[in-house]
């Protein structure tokens, strides 16, 4: 009898999970304000707004919705953010893919830029998905090409482990996670350290770990757009609420690593890496012989790609950590290509 009463009860369990396998909520029709949750940055794309319920407490989520420019081809594309990033870093990927006929939603997840940022929330890439799928539900769209760069690329590798059936294809852009910091011997620090350096944060310190890690040394002056959208959140309205968040994201990459997954993604799968990438979560803190070990993109790109089923691999031999804004011409004739295939 007992036995029974165990087989009925998880069967109910699964059956209200597969009935309610993503966050449920409305997509708001009203114009969004100029400062929206802490960013006045200028998105180019209207912004809209996922309102949902999450760990008791309503959230927002905004996005950006672009409808082809040419024929439609049918499909959409989801476009996950960085850390140090927005929806709106995707600018020129959002007008390219576009024009080609997809559909193109850009999100901006949870804690991050223009969505609301809940102090009292528990971060984690499922949870991240979660809103994602639901989202995408709201919008009536069914299946997806995900393309993630650095911490969306961690997040797009979560996506297709939970919601296979539902993508397409994956894409990952010098995605983080690709090592397990943690266990290549990066030292843990708490949310209260990680929560002091992100208040830390200024626009000449953003800008130098940008031009080292994103561009290998060089600048341009359109990189100055993306730092100052940075500084515009880390010192606007929601300034204690945004770094605690981001101090929960860093603790989030320290302790829920993705590499060990790598092996049991199903969805043909294209990692992107710039070679020169030298990007690597708490390697500033981690002793040194560590820290010159990690982030080693022209070593993880390969490794990774190989452990996928069905893997490709990208590299740009001279590339940091953001290809799509570095050589854009270059990275989209990659990414089209393969996407054509």
């Amino acid at each position: 009898m007992r036995l029974f009463l165990l087989s009925v009860l998880a069967t109910g369990l699964i059956g209200a999970g597969l009935c309610d396998a993503q966050a449920v909520g409305t997509i708001s029709t009203d114009r969004v304000p100029d400062d929206l949750n802490g960013s006045n940055f200028t998105y180019p794309f209207p912004v809209h707004v996922f309102n949902f319920v999450g760990q008791n407490q309503a959230l927002e989520m905004a996005f950006m919705d672009v409808k082809p420019t040419c024929k439609p081809n049918g499909k959409t594309a989801v476009l996950l953010h960085g850390k140090n990033f927005c929806g709106a870093t995707w600018t020129t990927t959002i007008r390219v893919l576009a024009g080609k006929g997809y559909r193109v939603i850009a999100p901006d997840q949870v804690g991050f830029c223009k969505s609301r940022k809940p102090v009292d929330y528990q971060f984690s890439l499922r949870q991240l998905a979660w809103n994602t799928r639901g989202l995408l539900d709201s919008l009536n769209v069914g299946n997806v090409t995900v393309i993630g760069h650095s911490f969306g690329g961690m997040l797009t590798t979560m996506f297709g482990l939970q919601y296979p059936e539902t993508v397409d294809e994956l894409v990952l852009v010098d995605a983080v996670g690709m090592e397990d910091y943690t266990q290549k011997g990066v030292p843990y620090i708490s949310i209260d350290q990680s929560r002091d350096q992100e208040a830390s944060s200024t626009y000449q310190s953003i800008k130098s770990y940008e031009q080292q890690f994103y561009y290998v040394g060089q600048w341009d002056e359109d990189y100055d757009t993306w730092v100052r959208m940075l500084v515009n959140i880390y010192y606007g309205s929601q300034r204690e609420a945004y770094i605690h968040c981001q101090a929960k994201i860093v603790d989030l990459v320290l302790t829920q690593p993705i590499a060990q997954y790598f092996d049991d993604l199903k969805p043909r799968t294209l990692i992107i890496v710039g070679n020169k990438d030298r990007t690597a979560i708490g390697a500033q803190w981690a002793p040194p012989a560590v820290a010159e070990k990690l982030g080693r993109f022209d070593l993880l790109g390969p490794e990774v790609s190989a452990r996928i089923p069905k893997g490709d691999l990208i590299s740009f031999p001279n590339e940091g950590h953001a290809p799509q804004i570095s050589v854009p011409v270059e990275f989209h004739e990659a990414l089209l290509g393969w996407l054509s295939n």
